[in-house]
C-alpha cells in the first residue's frame, strides 16, 4: 500500500502542470483516489508573484501593479471556492445522484413499454386458442411490470419539482457570487488606475529636483535655488485647441494644482507649452487644474 501511495504522489507531481489538460487528469486521479484536490494557485495571482520577485526597488510600479494582481487572484479563487460550495457541488450531487437514478428507471420503463407492445402483437396474431391464451398471460404480466414501473418513475419525477425550489437557491447564490467578484476586481483595477494615473506628477517632481545644476547653486550655499512652478491661475485657456472630454473614473486631486473629476461628467480640456503629455489642463465651470489623460475620453 505504500508502494502505491509513493507512486500516486508521483504521479501527481507530474501531472501538476498549468494547462487544463493536466489538471483535468489530475482531478480525475484524485477523485478515483478519494483524496482532497489541492488549493491551486491561479493565473492572476501566478502574474503577480512573477511580477514582484522581479520589483527591484520597494514602492514602485511594477510592485503595485503586482500587489494588484495578486489580489485579483485571491478574489478569483474565492469566487471559486465559492461557486463549487453553493452551486457546482449541489448540482454534480443532484447529476450523479437523483438524475442518474431517474434516467435509469425511464430507461427501464421505455423497455418494458417496448415488451408490452409486443405481447399486444403476440396477442393480435395468435390464431389457435391456447396459443391465444399463453399470449394473453404474458400481456396481463407486461401490464403489471409496466404500470409498477410507470408508478415508480412518476413518483421520481414529482420528486424533481420538490428539488426545484433548491435548485434556483443555488443559481441564485453563485449568480450573486459571481457579481460580487466582478465588482471586487472592478473597484481593484479602478484603485489601480487612480495610483498610476498619479505617477507622471511624481515624475515631474522628481525630474524637477534632479536637474539642479552648479549654475542654480549660489555662492555659500549648499542647497540649490528653488526653480518656479506652474501656477494654474496663471494659466490662461487658448483661443484655440479647447476640446470636449468625458471623465472615465472618479479623481480626486493630490494637491491644489490639480482637478477634481467626477465620473460621466463633460469639462473642457486643452494643453499648455512644456506640460506633461499625460496631463492636461482641465475646466468645470469657475475650477481649473492639472488632470490626467488616463482618466478621459476626448471627445470630437
Amino acid at each position: 500500500q505504500s508502494t502505491i501511495m509513493v507512486r500516486a504522489k508521483v504521479l501527481r507531481l507530474r501531472l501538476h502542470s498549468e494547462t487544463s489538460l493536466s489538471n483535468g487528469i489530475e482531478e480525475f486521479l484524485f477523485e478515483k483516489l478519494d483524496w482532497k484536490v489541492p488549493s491551486r494557485i491561479t493565473n492572476a495571482e501566478l502574474l503577480g508573484q512573477y511580477i514582484r520577485s522581479n520589483v527591484f526597488l520597494p514602492g514602485n510600479t511594477l510592485e503595485k501593479v503586482g500587489e494588484c494582481e495578486k489580489r485579483l487572484g485571491e478574489a478569483e479563487k474565492e469566487f471559486l471556492q465559492t461557486s463549487a460550495i453553493s452551486f457546482l457541488t449541489p448540482l454534480r450531487n443532484f447529476l450523479e445522484g437523483d438524475w442518474r437514478t431517474i434516467s435509469k428507471e425511464r430507461r427501464l420503463l421505455e423497455n418494458l413499454r417496448l415488451d408490452l407492445d409486443a405481447c399486444k402483437t403476440r396477442v393480435k396474431k395468435a390464431k389457435v386458442a391456447e396459443a391465444k391464451a399463453a399470449a394473453e398471460h404474458e400481456l396481463r404480466i407486461a401490464q403489471t411490470e409496466f404500470d409498477r414501473q410507470a408508478e415508480v418513475t412518476r413518483l421520481l419525477l414529482e420528486g424533481i419539482s420538490s428539488t426545484h425550489v433548491n435548485h434556483l437557491r443555488c443559481l441564485h447564490e453563485f449568480v450573486e457570487a459571481q457579481a460580487a467578484y466582478y465588482k471586487q476586481c472592478h473597484l481593484q483595477m479602478q484603485e489601480l488606475q487612480k495610483e498610476l494615473g498619479r505617477l507622471p506628477n511624481a515624475f515631474a517632481l522628481n525630474s524637477t529636483n534632479a536637474i539642479a545644476t552648479p549654475s542654480m547653486v549660489t555662492e555659500g550655499s549648499s542647497s540649490p535655488v528653488e526653480t518656479d512652478t506652474l501656477k494654474i491661475e496663471e494659466v490662461q485657456a487658448p483661443a484655440t485647441g479647447t476640446r470636449k472630454a468625458r471623465v472615465l473614473y472618479d479623481y480626486d486631486a493630490a494637491d491644489s494644482s490639480e482637478l477634481s473629476l467626477l465620473a460621466d461628467e463633460l469639462i473642457t480640456v486643452y494643453t499648455v507649452p512644456g506640460m506633461d503629455s499625460d496631463w492636461l489642463i482641465g475646466e468645470k465651470g469657475n475650477h481649473k487644474g492639472k488632470v490626467p489623460v488616463t482618466y478621459l475620453e476626448l471627445l470630437s
